[in-house]
């Protein structure tokens, strides 16, 4: 083959352009587990801690920001280290990431908030076994770059974060008339505003978390197969 012919050959060949920080792609990794394809209301993985800690917002907070942190970290340090990890202890790996940036999350609870510490204690432990995290590891991370897997690990942190909020939101507002503490109806002047004790029972979440999955799954139009 001639040089002149090798020339035109490489002239021919179009390089595609590099791919956006936030192309159309790339946002789908955040924006899907929001609502299409949530962890909680359309995958039903994480209902314990859904279940358990969204008597009150503050707690719920702060493990809605321990989990996204876990997610977000171990797919990064996994997506890393992808290419390193013999298929047979992968699992292992993922363990030992996890319980590595769970355990840090506790300690600095125990250091700056003991007294949310004693409340989340055992449920932040519980991370390392949460289906979302192992999910997101073997389904995403295992298989793709770093930084795109810092993308799915912010949208299913984000996903999984305004789920168990909105869950606390409606517990704690009719379990006990109050938001972050603070006594909503008597502010507005409804001191006699009746509380339902239904709400701080893990009935009460079992409810609530029916009704966001009957209207998303509504409004989306997903159906089980």
């Amino acid at each position: 083959m001639s040089t002149e012919t090798l020339e035109q050959k490489k002239e021919e060949v179009v390089q595609k352009p590099a791919e956006g920080l936030l192309s159309k792609r790339r946002k789908r990794l955040i924006s899907d587990p929001l609502n299409e394809d949530n962890p909680i209301t359309v995958q039903v993985l994480g209902i314990c801690s859904a279940l358990a800690v969204t008597v009150k917002m503050e707690p719920t907070l702060i493990m809605a920001i321990a989990v996204v942190f876990v997610v977000v970290f171990s797919n990064l340090i996994i997506s890393l280290l992808r290419n390193l990890i013999p298929n047979r202890v992968r699992i292992i790996v993922q363990l030992a990431v996890i319980a590595t940036l769970v355990t840090l999350v506790s300690e600095v609870l125990k250091a700056y908030n003991y007294e949310m510490y004693k409340i989340l204690g055992a449920f932040v432990g519980l991370i390392i076994t949460n289906c979302i995290v192992m999910g997101r590891l073997e389904a995403f991370a295992m298989g793709n770059k770093p930084y795109d897997s810092i993308l799915d690990g912010l949208g299913s942190g984000f996903g999984y974060a305004w789920i168990i909020l909105t869950v606390a939101f409606f517990r704690e507002l009719f379990g006990s008339g109050s938001i972050f503490d603070f006594k909503i109806f008597e502010a507005v002047g409804i001191s006699n505003f009746a509380t339902n004790g239904l709400m701080v029972d893990s009935i009460g979440a079992f409810m609530v978390l029916g009704i966001l999955i009957w209207v998303q799954r509504s409004k989306t139009g997903y159906v089980e197969h």
